[in-house]
């Protein structure tokens, strides 16, 4: 099947934003040895870029609306690129949390407007492979980036990570200058337009479950690292191929996850998938021990960390069916608030002096709260009827 040139500098910008995003939780260790801070200190450069994504998201969507994507997606891509680049000469930590809030400013409004521009490209009825071909760039940074720089990372310098996001993202504004064709702007909305949804107890709660049931799991993924080298007892050597399973967990929970809401409803397969993060954490805490069982849980926790992303994102089409672009950039500011709680929060037995494994049983209980905000979801707005306009639109969104 012949792929559309024109979606491919979409998903190379989706790979560099998975890139910079994940790969940090396979070099902590790395990084806070070279700066001289502790490992929960290191792991405040994971909430700092989540914070950017949660700032930028709406502020960067809402004032953008009224010109061209096109020209609007090379900003962004600009302003990712030059912050990544300037991580890999960053002199001190605090010089380093700044840039890292600032490198995560494009994050959400990237995938808001490429989101809205993939589906703008597609012919009637694809716009979900459309879409499922952006985020394939987050796939495959994942499985296969993410690993790689990590082994470039620990067997070299961390620093050369940023430098590699740096290029990635030149590749991605290269190939959206030649071919992303110059969409029309849309003239007809505004800021307080695109944000009416956020009126709506039931978008609230939808944010309210990916922010904190996946900060469940961002308390395991943030210190990955010393958790299997220190409790598991896997060589620091050997962390890429443990990310490579992770990743790999990611991908399958990916189509896992989109086969279980085809077949069951949203809501119901969101309490499912969040009950069983629940339950593979406190795996974790009482299991890492035991190398075998942990890898196990490394592949499972991966599968569950993505399984979700279509289930919740079709909740947030029926909340939002008029501001899909809004929408889309929120659920990342949302995702990317759990990113920064789970980091944080993860952080703060370890402070006290408490192993490794501990930062899951935090995990257990953010999970557990993620749980019950669904299962009140499910309870108001399962039933809920919509009409074919806003059905097609949860279909549009599935994928991501």
């Amino acid at each position: 099947m012949k792929i559309d040139k024109r979606i491919i500098p979409l998903a190379i910008g989706g790979l560099g934003i998975g890139t910079t995003e994940f790969t940090i939780m396979g070099l902590l260790p790395d990084i806070a040895r070279s700066l001289q801070i502790s490992i929960p200190e290191a792991g405040h450069l994971i909430s700092a870029y989540a914070f950017g994504v949660v700032v930028g998201a709406p502020l960067l969507i809402g004032y953008s609306v009224k010109f061209p994507p096109k020209k609007v997606l090379m900003a962004l891509m600009i302003i990712f690129t030059l912050f990544n680049a300037l991580s890999a000469i960053a002199p001190d930590y605090n010089t380093m949390l700044i840039i890292r809030f600032l490198s995560g400013l494009p994050h959400g409004a990237f995938f808001g407007v490429g989101t809205v521009v993939a589906t703008r490209m597609a012919a009637k009825g694809k716009e979900a492979f459309y879409i499922s071909l952006m985020f394939t760039g987050l796939t495959v940074a994942n499985l296969a980036m993410v690993p790689l720089v990590t082994y470039i990372g620990h067997t070299f310098h961390w620093r050369w990570y940023f430098a590699i996001v740096g290029v990635i993202g030149l590749l991605a504004l290269l190939f959206l200058k030649l071919w992303l064709p110059m969409l029309d702007a849309n003239k007809d909305t505004h800021f307080m337009e695109e944000l009416k949804f956020l009126k709506k107890k039931q978008a609230w709660l939808v944010l309210m479950i990916t922010a904190i049931g996946f900060g469940g799991l961002f308390t395991w993924f943030s210190y990955i690292t010393p958790l299997m080298t220190v409790v598991s007892g896997i060589k620091e050597s050997q962390m890429a191929y443990v990310m490579i399973l992770a990743g790999a967990g990611m991908v399958v929970g990916n189509l896992v996850g989109g086969y279980l809401s085809d077949r069951l409803s949203p809501e119901k397969t969101c309490v499912l998938l969040l009950f069983l993060m629940m339950i593979s954490l406190a795996g974790v805490f009482f299991l890492s021990e035991y190398q075998n069982i942990s890898l196990a849980l490394t592949f499972i926790c991966g599968a569950l960390s993505m399984s979700v992303a279509a289930p919740i994102n079709i909740m947030m089409m029926k909340a939002a069916p008029k501001s899909e672009m809004m929408a889309a950039a929120f659920m990342q500011a949302a995702f990317n608030c759990a990113n920064a709680m789970g980091a944080f929060l993860g952080g703060i037995p370890l402070e006290k002096g408490y192993t490794f494994n501990y930062p899951s049983l935090v995990g257990v209980g953010m999970t557990l709260i993620g749980l019950v905000i669904a299962f009140r979801y499910k309870q108001l707005y399962s039933s809920q009827k919509t009409d074919e306009k806003e059905i097609a639109s949860e279909c549009i969104s599935c994928d991501q």
